[in-house]
Formats: C-alpha cells, sequence, structure tokens
C-alpha cells in the first residue's frame, strides 16, 4: 500500500454542489470520481497529512477516500462550520473516524469518542491518535463548504 493523503479545503460558490467542488479544489481532489470508504486504514499504509493532496493520477479517475464534509447555505445561523477526520494508528489496521458541525471543539471531541469506540471494538494495538479539522464562516451570500478527506494511494481508471 502506498500514502495515504489527509487534506482539508474551504470554498464558498453560488450553489452548494458548488461549494462542495469548491472546497475539494482547495484540497486538489476535485478531478477525480470520489468512491468513499468507511474507516479501516491498511495495515501498509502510511499517513500524511498535507496542505494540498498532490496529483495522484489524470482527471476523471476514481480515487478511494474517507471524507468529512459540511454545507452551509447562505440563510445559515451558524458563525462556522467545521468537519474533520481524526484516526488511530499502531502496528497494524488502523481507524478513520469523521464528524461534522457548527463548534469545532464540540467536532472534536465527537470524533476522539467515535475512536476510542472503533478502537474498543478490535483487538488492534492503537499508539497514535490524531484529528485534522477544517473550520470556515459561512459566506454572507452563497454556499460554503468545509471538507477533509483520507486519499488512499494514486488515482485509478474509471473505465
Amino acid at each position: 500500500m502506498s500514502t495515504i493523503h489527509v487534506a482539508g479545503g474551504v470554498g464558498v460558490a453560488p450553489t452548494a454542489m458548488a461549494a462542495y467542488d469548491a472546497a475539494l479544489a482547495d484540497a486538489n481532489l476535485h478531478n477525480y470520481n470520489l468512491i468513499t470508504v468507511s474507516s479501516v486504514i491498511p495495515a501498509d499504509a502510511t499517513l500524511e497529512i498535507v496542505d494540498t493532496a498532490p496529483d495522484l493520477g489524470p482527471a476523471g479517475n476514481k480515487l478511494t477516500v474517507v471524507e468529512g464534509k459540511t454545507v452551509a447555505g447562505p440563510d445559515s445561523s451558524a458563525t462556522e462550520i467545521t468537519t474533520g477526520i481524526g484516526w488511530a494508528t499502531g502496528p497494524g489496521p488502523g481507524l478513520f473516524y469523521e464528524a461534522s458541525g457548527t463548534d469545532p471543539e464540540a467536532v472534536e471531541a465527537e470524533i476522539r469518542r467515535g475512536l476510542a469506540a472503533g478502537c474498543e471494538l478490535r483487538d488492534w494495538e492503537f499508539t497514535d491518535r490524531d484529528v485534522l479539522l477544517s473550520t470556515v464562516e459561512p459566506a454572507a451570500s452563497g454556499h460554503t463548504a468545509a471538507v477533509v478527506l483520507a486519499a488512499y494511494g494514486e488515482s485509478e481508471p474509471i473505465l
């Protein structure tokens, strides 16, 4: 297995889907067909936290990800939106857990509680835990999105 790149992004646009696309672009993961998986990190994977993902292959390819995302509309009363992914790793397999909300501290606490519960279900050794959050104030007009993605390896042809 190769590297799992973990990156976050934010975006603002006239529609919810366009804001999501802009947030993916901010993380440099907008040109792939994303295949979302649940949460297990293969034992031989390496995690790398990056500001933006590197080139992971040609546009239009499929890319396996774990994804946290949230979108707020122009009528949102939230002062900020947050999404994040946390991970627990060790010498064997690991876990991801994602959560979203309007309070960064609450989102991080939920991620950590979810990771703890997932770790308790498994007989694996977990030696390291961390969290990456993406937080943004909703725009006064338009839609605002925040994403954090864990991109598994390189993209692959979809056809």
